[in-house]
């Protein structure tokens, strides 16, 4: 019964405004630094935080699978500038975006002194290790509880299991996930009754940005909205659909949206 009412006090909703269907929490980040650490403070199940951005909705429009992904994350919480220039224009004081890479290096930053013990999941052999080797050069008393890289591959369910297994005799508080959109929400979603760690977020691209894979966009194109572009530029072969072919279809569907043509749910 305890569990129960704490759980009740921790979700009481933020303000929530609608793209396209998808519902995005009007926060920034020093408000889900503080709402993770709420959960870690009571451990009371698993809650998994989606950062949403252009590509997540569209995805999400294309899939009603993901779209019920979504639904259920504990924080939908707006990465990309299309979503913050939304989320203010319908009288949401929102700054900055809340991306991932941001959130995870805040975080440490900000808790690094408090001894939560985090456990990265996610990207190619070496890079979760090398990620957590540079985090730990910047905040030398951080404390990581494990790194794992998953084959890329679907797992069998013993290795499966095993995995969850090992991420719950680590005992961390914080859970990154750096599998890329949808497949980090999705396994997100389905491990986390399963799992003994109070926080999951999926942070995407942070892994091989902080691990030195990736270099990441200038701030002035950040800010900009124009992020897509410069990965577009370092990577088009691969980006190429998601950033065009997505970003039209998202920018002439909300502008459907907007002027009262169609209404999305």
């Amino acid at each position: 019964m305890y569990c129960e009412q704490k759980v009740d006090e921790l979700h009481r909703t933020p303000a929530v405004f609608r793209v396209l269907g998808v519902q995005v929490h009007a926060l920034q980040i020093p408000d889900v630094i503080h709402q993770m650490e709420a959960w870690i403070s009571h451990r009371c199940g698993s809650h998994f935080i989606a950062v949403t951005n252009v590509h997540v909705l569209m995805e999400a429009r294309h899939s009603l699978s993901f779209r019920r992904v979504l639904d259920s994350a504990d924080l939908c919480v707006p990465d990309g500038m299309p979503l913050v220039w939304i989320g203010r224009s319908r009288g949401y004081s929102l700054k900055q975006r809340v991306c991932g890479p941001d959130v995870l290096l805040d975080f440490c930053r900000k808790t690094n002194s408090k001894g939560y013990r985090h456990f990265f999941y996610g990207g190619a052999p070496g890079v979760p290790e090398a990620l957590a080797a540079k985090l730990k050069c910047q905040f030398p008393i951080l404390e990581v509880a494990g790194t794992y890289s998953p084959p890329f591959r679907p797992l069998t369910p013993e290795e499966d299991l095993s995995i969850v297994e090992m991420i719950n005799r680590a005992g961390a508080d914080v859970l990154w996930v750096g599998l890329g959109c949808p497949k980090q929400e999705y396994w997100m979603y389905e491990h986390r009754e399963q799992l003994r760690v109070p926080v999951l977020v999926g942070v995407g691209q942070a892994f091989d940005l902080y691990a030195g894979r990736l270099q990441r966009a200038p701030a002035w194109m950040r800010e900009h909205g124009l992020e897509w572009l410069f990965r577009l530029l370092a990577e088009p072969r691969r980006l190429w659909r998601r950033y065009l072919i997505y970003n039209l279809e998202f920018v002439f569907s909300e502008l459907l949206e907007f002027l009262g043509v169609k209404e999305f749910d």
